[in-house]
């Protein structure tokens, strides 16, 4: 390598030599010669080069150490808090198609561009060479990744987020196949925050399978490994004939049957995608991203490429999430970022207690309520996207399958968002095919995870829209093709949890696992289930046992009627939205389009035959 002992010395040297991986020494030279930092460290799978990262990232005062023992806390500059869309782009060759949703620019041009920002962009810094696994080891799953970064938050939340991977790097004897990720935070301010923010550049390359990002902090900006990896593996997924996507997965554990179900769930963010998966009484194995292939057997069987959870924050409180609640509040090794700190301990929007009136916070050193920004908006207590970052063993309901390298048999499939007005809580679709429908048709109001004005309904299929680097109509057949090969599928259910009636909402965050139940039982044939135009819907009688069971509630006919009544005319509504969509779409399945047919015919005609453009849950029942 052509890289001077001052910046790369013979001890970290070898440890690149040791991989005996052309492309890892091929790669390195090139960015290290252009990002130019004073330093290079190269940190294996040994827990004293990983202890070292920790101990870096406080004495770089990207993280402090707060009062309970093992939390820090990391704050991203206030304009580095979310997904920025805008200037995340996939990087195209001539004749690549790609969705209309999705932001573009010519590979050539885009790699020219972002180099030039990121020349000499870590003048001054200690550049980190980091390697880990996506996915459990040693398994059929993994998808091997090579990072290098100048911000020591980042690397150290990759350590509690991902498996150590520089040991699987040496079994590869020296295979291309890996994804690459450069990252810079770039110059920085007193606070250590990104300055240049309007040089941001988060640029996916899926022809050079890396991702080339800087002058950003917030982790779905840096942390490659994420979302930016998620992007890279859709791409390779959907040539390959396997799935990666934006879901969680959780096993069902009801009480007093001897049996596991596990599920896949894909929520858009903050719309109670990690309070499901991690759901009292059951266990979680991953809460935001899942590799699913085919079995031997001939079924589904999904991985959580990572170890630990990077949730929100806004809203986790003892009563509805009381397992995350006691994770948050008890020693262990955690990162909380851009939450409100007063006298050393970490407070947050809506954990259940009153909030202090000054501290630290994403804004300020010295906050005080009622202080404004630049642009005359109040700041609250802490940003509405504030998260944690911890590994998902130190929790009491942590699967034990976590890391086996054969995955978990997916026996369910969950698609949720924000809809106030339409779905009912839980129902299942009629086949395979319809349930990719509503996957594919999911819509949520948007939040605080992006940038951009929240409240807005938006579209969101399968919850992985801003992820996806491949055709929409390519993605949707993807899904449909996978299914088919299967032997047994999956049965696919969707949930709303804010359904509202006179602007209040219409159930219980808790009830959450009482519609987790029913799915779990009509997985194994045991409650019946009324078909409607837009699938299949609980019994109220059931409902009624699982409410007793679960909470010792009673649960009413009003109640049910209120929640499951087929609002026909609001699902012909979203059936119209989703048509003008996709007539902009290219490359859409016949069948796809076909099945919204048919459920539009099916809506029209129990509206024609009940005239009425609600319709309760007993005219459907006989």
């Amino acid at each position: 390598m052509d890289i001077s002992s001052d910046m790369l010395n013979s001890e970290n040297r070898k440890k690149l030599e040791a991989l005996e991986n052309p492309a890892i020494l091929e790669i390195t030279e090139k960015y290290l010669k252009i990002l130019k930092p004073e330093k290079v460290t190269v940190i294996s799978d040994d827990p004293e080069d990983i202890r070292y990262v920790r101990r870096l990232a406080l004495q770089n005062r990207e993280e402090e150490k707060l009062a309970m023992e093992g939390h820090t806390i990391h704050y991203d500059g206030y304009h580095d808090q979310a997904r920025d869309k805008q200037n995340t782009r996939v990087l195209v060759t001539p004749g690549m198609t790609m969705s209309k949703v999705i932001n573009t620019v010519p590979r050539e041009q885009g790699l020219e561009e972002v180099l030039e920002i990121m020349d000499g962009a870590m003048a001054g810094k200690e550049a980190l060479v980091r390697f880990f696994s996506l996915g459990p080891l040693d398994s059929r799953f993994t998808i091997l990744a090579f990072q290098i970064t100048d911000s020591a938050y980042v690397a150290h939340s990759e350590d509690i987020l991902y498996r150590a991977g520089y040991e699987q790097f040496k079994q590869r004897k020296g295979s291309p196949d890996f994804f690459t990720f450069i990252h810079s935070a770039g110059a920085v301010d007193d606070r250590n925050n990104t300055k240049n923010v309007d040089q941001r550049r988060i640029y996916i390359d899926v022809v050079g399978n890396q991702v080339l990002t800087v002058n950003n902090q917030y982790a779905g900006n840096s942390l490659g490994l994420k979302k930016l990896a998620l992007r890279l593996a859709v791409y390779k997924a959907n040539h390959e004939d396997w799935l990666a996507e934006h879901m969680f997965l959780l096993a069902a554990k009801p009480e007093g049957k001897n049996r596991l179900t596990y599920f896949a769930g894909a929520f858009p963010s903050a719309c109670g995608k990690t309070s499901t998966a991690m759901m009292p009484g059951q266990l979680i194995l991953g809460d935001d991203i899942a590799y699913i292939r085919s079995g031997s057997d001939g079924r589904a069987y999904g991985v959580n490429i990572e170890q630990g959870i990077f949730g929100i924050i806004m809203d986790v409180n003892p009563v509805d999430d009381p397992v995350i609640y006691d994770a948050l509040t008890t020693p262990r090794e955690l990162i909380f970022s851009n939450v409100l700190i007063h006298e050393g301990r970490a407070y947050w929007l809506n954990m259940g207690q009153d909030l202090p009136s000054q501290g630290r916070n994403h804004y300020s050193d010295h906050w005080k309520l009622g202080v404004k920004d630049e642009a005359g908006n109040v700041v609250d207590h802490c940003h509405k996207n504030a998260r944690y970052t911890i590994r998902i063993s130190e929790l009491a309901n942590a699967d034990p399958k976590l890391h086996d390298p054969e995955g978990v048999p997916i026996e369910g499939v969950i698609y949720g968002g924000r809809d106030s007005d339409t779905s009912v809580p839980v129902y299942q679709s009629l086949d395979w095919v319809h349930g990719v429908v509503i996957g594919a048709t999911l819509e949520s109001e948007t939040t605080f995870a992006t940038l951009g004005k929240g409240g807005v309904r938006a579209f969101s299929p399968m919850a992985n829209l801003d992820f996806l680097v491949v055709p929409l109509g390519r993605y949707i057949r993807n899904h449909i093709d996978f299914g088919r090969r299967l032997s047994k599928t999956p049965l696919v259910f969707a949930t709303n949890y804010f359904l509202k009636k006179d602007g209040n909402f219409l159930n219980e965050k808790v009830d959450k696992k009482v519609w987790l139940l029913w799915m779990e039982g009509r997985v194994h044939g045991e409650y019946d289930a009324i078909e409607t135009p837009i699938g299949y819907i609980p019994k109220y009688q059931d409902l009624r046992s699982l409410f007793g069971q679960v909470f010792k509630r009673d649960y009413t006919t009003q109640e049910y009627e209120d929640q499951f009544s087929i609002r026909i005319d609001k699902f012909l509504e979203k059936i119209e939205r989703m048509e003008k969509i996709y007539a902009e779409e290219q490359e859409v399945p016949g069948d796809f389009s076909g099945y919204l047919e048919t459920l539009k015919n099916r809506l029209t005609e129990a509206r024609k035959r009940y005239d009425s453009g609600v319709v309760a849950p007993a005219s459907f029942a006989g």
